[in-house]
């Protein structure tokens, strides 16, 4: 038992590494910047379910919060969570823990895992969103516009596609014992 949770914390290590990298593949849209980030958390979670895929997530998040340059553009430290973003940076830990939450109540399926995507969409829009209007100091109709709109055609489709390929990466891995 004690093999397994340290292969799995290993693992869940690889994927912060993995979302590191995909939030630097960015589309600058003020004030909020388009990454794969949500791809990428998305996957994590279908993968990993909710202990270690949110454990990976909340990994990203710490190390982005001391200062290692992992959010999108390089950026890191706790000023980066303060700021405008900051609300969709720290929506992904409860997206994660949602998404793994949904898929080991009802199945690890594909329509499961869209459903739970999708969702897991919402939420990373809607506290983003929340937070971007307190922290930038902007009404409502300014916050939606700005960091709601443009994002949610292009986060639900990355939602369909992280549920695909989730669910298949899921599938060979449990069957080959690596997770």
């Amino acid at each position: 038992m004690r093999n397994n949770r340290l292969k799995m914390m290993i693992v869940a290590a690889l994927f912060a590494a993995i979302i590191s990298v995909a939030a630097q593949i960015i589309i600058n849209i003020p004030p909020v910047p388009f990454t794969l980030m949500t791809i990428a958390v998305m996957l994590t979670a279908t993968i990993l379910g909710a202990k270690y895929g949110t454990l990976a997530v909340a990994v990203y998040v710490l190390m982005g919060v001391i200062g290692i340059p992992v959010f999108a553009g390089m950026k890191g430290g706790f000023g980066v969570v303060l700021g405008p973003t900051g609300g969709y940076i720290m929506a992904i830990i409860p997206a994660a823990l949602f998404v793994g939450w949904y898929l080991g109540s009802f199945g690890h399926t594909k329509v499961q895992a869209i459903i739970a995507n999708m969702i897991a969409v919402l939420i990373i829009l809607t506290l983003g969103t929340v937070w971007l209007k307190l922290a930038a100091d902007l009404p409502w109709n300014g916050a939606i516009k700005g960091g709601m709109l443009p994002f949610i055609l292009p986060d639900l489709a990355k939602a369909i596609v992280a549920a695909i390929i989730g669910i298949l990466i899921r599938k060979r891995l449990v069957a080959a014992k690596l997770i």
